[in-house]
């Protein structure tokens, strides 16, 4: 290391957010990139440790320690290069990864954790910045052929990998534009789109071809799909949402997260939505129904769109905010978070079970709630839950959101066309090498594993690329 005691004279910087009174008023990131002087001496805290259990904890395996040290050294080409080797998109997980690295960080232990996250980010943007990455073709094709169904992190590394061992790719995206979920389901103040076409424009001249506003197994046949392609990966996500089937559900005003930050996104491009269509917060009072980070980004998102007021519930309890008995290190905790959104104003509650919906010519007005408790698990290890004497209440909202997770993708169009076997959740169903029921088609990320963090989607794609490319080499 440039200094093996650097983690005992530099103490960890957390990132710096653009002031809330400022970007309440826009869309443009809250977070600030971090000088190069500064991501030099924050990698000066990656000790030496004998294991390094970030390995451990980054699904993707990135050589953290190793790139830390060519950072605290200056050396930004080396380190892109250690980082390139692992990951395809470390500007999206620099901005967005919830960082399972820096809770399995040894520094962790007794001191705060190094700045992987953050020093990931400056890598790459670094990286851009000076030039140093630049489009580059594959030197031989196979001359096979390989369609890959979605664009979102699980797609769009699968296709990468996949380019890159010299296949012709072509992916196939649903939407106007590449990025699936990245794009539409992220709002721009965490992740603003000009980030994914950066990188979107450089596979293009490396080769890869997209096919957008294509609904795969509807617009595009299962059967010519299967004709004209040597191989087919299915990455299009979990995107069926959990409903709330609870009385009053059918009242005007109750929408799922994914339809509203998807239309906000939309919005923020400067698409405009019919009157009709329209889900504005703006002088509104919103309840948020989740405590997930899909529901802080509707917290962030109402803020910008004008709320009266936003409160946002959970029905879990409240996590504890320091590391307990249940998750020792170097385990992923469950702790509290406090998103940026969640600065920006608002209230929230946990353990507060939604009843019903109340409402006035058809339009929501209120929800009927009741505190709850967890006094111990069933035989199967599920939590008990049961209502508290007396805690019945009531929050008005003219505006509900339910961010409360997804169940299972699509089923109907491509999956059905294909035949492909499904597993007990409904997800698609593949052996250890991400092959399906049917030869030749593949699938990894959420579409396979349920919903889950962008870091799996790339670590599956990955795998899934590979498997690919031995399939396509052995037929």
């Amino acid at each position: 290391m440039a200094d093996i005691k650097g983690f005992l004279k530099v103490k960890r910087k957390y990132p710096e957010y653009r002031p809330v009174c400022e970007r309440i008023k826009d869309y443009t990131e809250v977070a600030r990139l971090r000088g190069e002087e500064h991501s030099k001496e924050q990698a000066v805290r990656c000790m030496d440790c004998g294991t390094p259990f970030c390995h451990w904890g980054c699904p993707i395996g990135n050589y953290i320690p190793e790139w830390n040290e060519l950072v605290s050294r200056g050396k930004w080409k080396k380190a892109f290069e250690l980082l390139d080797a692992t990951n395809n998109m470390p500007e999206i997980t620099g901005r967005l990864c919830p960082a399972l690295c820096e809770y399995a960080c040894v520094l962790g232990i007794n001191d705060d954790p190094v700045t992987i996250r953050e020093n990931e980010l400056a890598i790459i943007e670094q990286a851009f910045k000076e030039g140093i990455i630049r489009p580059g073709r594959p030197a031989k094709h196979s001359g096979k052929k390989v369609a890959v169904i979605g664009s979102g992190p699980a797609g769009l590394s699968c296709a990468a990998q996949l380019n890159r061992a010299g296949h012709k790719v072509t992916v196939f995206e649903k939407d106007d534009s590449p990025g699936g979920i990245l794009r539409y389901g992220i709002p721009d103040f965490k992740l603003e789109k000009w980030v994914i076409d950066r990188r979107i424009d450089i596979w293009k001249k490396e080769g890869i071809r997209f096919k957008t506003s294509v609904n795969a197994g509807v617009d595009y046949p299962a059967v010519k799909l299967r004709q004209e392609f040597d191989a087919v990966c299915l990455a299009g996500g979990c995107r069926v949402p959990r409903d709330l089937k609870i009385e009053g559900r059918e009242l005007s005003g109750i929408h799922f997260a994914m339809d509203y930050l998807v239309q906000s996104n939309r919005r923020a491009e400067g698409i405009k939505v019919p009157k009709d269509k329209l889900i504005d917060a703006k002088g509104k009072r919103v309840l948020v129904i989740g405590g997930g980070d899909t529901g802080a980004d509707c917290v962030g998102t109402a803020h910008r769109q004008g709320a009266v007021c936003v409160v946002q519930i959970e029905v879990m309890d409240k996590p504890p905010e320091c590391r307990t008995g249940s998750y020792p290190w170097p385990k992923y905790p469950l702790i509290l978070k406090t998103s940026t959104s969640h600065e920006e104003g608002g209230e929230r509650q946990w353990a507060v079970l939604t009843k019903k919906f109340t409402g006035e010519n058809g339009q929501v007005k209120k929800a009927q709630c009741a505190r709850v408790e967890f006094p111990g698990k069933d035989d199967k290890g599920c939590p008990i839950m049961k209502e508290v004497p007396g805690g019945d209440f009531e929050i008005e909202a003219d505006l509900v959101i339910l961010a409360v997770g997804f169940i299972h993708p699509e089923k109907q169009g491509l999956l059905k066309g294909l035949k492909v076997e499904l597993d007990a959740r409904g997800n698609v169903k593949t052996n250890p090498d991400y092959h399906t029921s049917q030869k030749g088609v593949f699938s990894c990320g959420d579409m396979r594993r349920g919903q889950s963090l962008i870091v799996w989607a790339i670590h599956e794609a990955r795998h899934c690329a590979r498997a690919i490319d031995e399939y396509l080499k052995s037929h």
